[in-house]
């Protein structure tokens, strides 16, 4: 027992360091990339840093209390934090509340200050979720009992990002949920009809929007459009190309000058790779394997059915998407608008991640180290 309780405190130790370089690497990438852009717009080339110190202080904040509530707290309030993120994403869609960035409407405005509340909603969906596959355990296999109802859980939940609209985060959240699933052995036959259905409705919902179809297009062939909609993607090529195997030196990217658009968003590992090339890249990419692997070895580890689901979810999630930001900026699939888990500013997200860990380390000291 003694040798399990420090191989999940090791384990616990590794993720947080995991965690805190992908984060100062953050803070130093962000304020590289974004110092020019930053410097035309707003007379300051550290004001997207600035911001992005005062959420991470937010973000710490936000750790601890997560890390220390008792967890008894969370599983029986999780049904309730779902409906309460629901509906504040929910509020994007009205005209008074919500404001567009983008094209998108994701984003809610109180007293100034701008955030996003389809973070919060994964925070919380998928800690209910932890909740619901504990409590359905013994009717797993029961469609009405339990499949049919997380089908309205997830349901609810695509059609608010949708109407924002929000594909990417719907493309990774029921990845994710199907992942869950499957390892809470639902009925096989349930979960192969439901991927069956997606399909088609995924190629339904691409057909039903230009601007996705387009995205389609032009990840086939950027240079059919080089100073339109491929724009982007060649940038972020070049960016990466220019890297070669050391890089141009921090704060030495040239695509940052007005060349990268969102380039301390979506796409700041372009300049990630261009200023420490292929080795810089192979670390960061390296820093999310490890993250994945921690996080999964963690989640093994706990013997509670809400522990387990929760902490799968969100490993899963913040891996998967890392990964889809990563073949976005490298050219291997269309762009989704996701960021750079820890690293892209973004203060909603980052917040909600370090709420995601302060509640694994929640769990991990309710094991009795």
């Amino acid at each position: 027992m003694a040798i399990t309780q420090n191989k999940l405190k090791s384990d616990i130790r590794s993720l947080l360091v995991i965690v805190g370089l992908l984060v100062v690497l953050g803070l130093i990438f962000i304020y590289s990339a974004s110092s020019a852009y930053a410097l035309e717009k707003f007379g300051s080339s550290s004001y997207f840093l600035k911001k992005q110190i005062i959420y991470l202080f937010i973000g710490i904040t936000s750790f601890f209390i997560f890390a220390t509530v008792p967890t008894s707290f969370w599983k029986k309030y999780a049904p309730l934090f779902f409906l309460f993120a629901l509906l504040l994403t929910s509020l994007t869609l009205l005209p008074k509340t919500g404001f567009r960035i983008h094209g998108s409407t994701r984003w809610l405005n109180v007293f100034g200050f701008s955030f996003q509340p389809s973070e919060f909603l994964k925070l919380f969906l998928f800690m209910y979720i932890g909740f619901f596959l504990e409590k359905k355990q013994k009717h797993i296999t029961s469609f009405w009992n339990s499949y049919f109802p997380f089908l309205i859980i997830l349901g609810l939940t695509f059609i608010v990002l949708l109407k924002q609209p929000d594909f990417g985060s719907v493309v990774t959240i029921f990845s994710t949920a199907f992942v869950l699933l499957f390892v809470a052995e639902f009925n096989f036959a349930h979960l192969f009809v439901t991927l069956l259905c997606a399909f088609p409705l995924m190629v339904a919902l691409i057909y039903s929007k230009m601007y996705r179809l387009n995205r389609i297009l032009i990840f086939l062939n950027p240079w059919s459009d080089p100073q339109g909609r491929g724009f982007q993607i060649i940038q972020s090529l070049i960016a990466i190309g220019s890297g070669s195997l050391w890089g141009l030196g921090i704060s030495n990217s040239k695509q940052k000058f007005f060349y990268l658009p969102m380039q301390h968003t979506d796409f700041i590992f372009s300049i990630i790779a261009e200023e420490t090339g292929f080795i810089g890249s192979c670390f960061v990419i390296l820093l999310y394997c490890l993250f994945c692997y921690f996080g999964l070895k963690i989640a093994l580890q706990f013997e509670t059915p809400f522990a387990f689901f929760t902490t799968l979810g969100f490993v899963i999630l913040i891996s998967l998407q890392a990964c889809i930001n990563l073949m976005v900026v490298a050219g291997l699939i269309p762009t989704k608008g996701l960021g750079l888990p820890f690293v892209s500013y973004g203060g909603t997200a980052l917040i909600m991640m370090l709420c995601m860990i302060g509640l694994i380390v929640n769990f991990s000291r309710k094991q009795r180290w």
